[in-house]
């Protein structure tokens, strides 16, 4: 998988196509990443103790890494991820604008 955490995505499927945010979280075993304000959906939360109410949380859910594209550094816009070797060591290369991420 060649999105990491910290990166910055733009969704291109799915309902909140267009959007960007930052991954906070890369799940490699499943082929998806957690990324923030993207895929928010409300979960209702018991009541842990006695007399404390049960509340609504807005929680951030998975997008599958097929559906999210790296942000090209220079234009803004979605791009692919290529590998490349720089003395000796493994750097990834955003595809459109040729910079180099990270």
């Amino acid at each position: 998988m060649k999105i990491k955490k910290g990166d910055t995505v733009v969704i291109i499927a799915g309902k909140d196509r267009g959007k960007s945010g930052k991954v906070l979280r890369a799940i490699p075993t499943e082929d998806k990443v957690i990324i923030e304000g993207v895929n928010v959906a409300k979960r209702h939360q018991r009541s842990r103790r006695r007399g404390e109410s049960g509340q609504i949380i807005d929680k951030t859910l998975p997008v599958h890494v097929s559906n999210v594209a790296l942000e090209d550094p220079k234009s803004g816009k979605p791009t692919r991820i290529g590998i490349k070797r720089e003395n000796g060591k493994r750097v990834r290369v955003a595809q459109k604008s040729r910079t180099i991420i990270k």
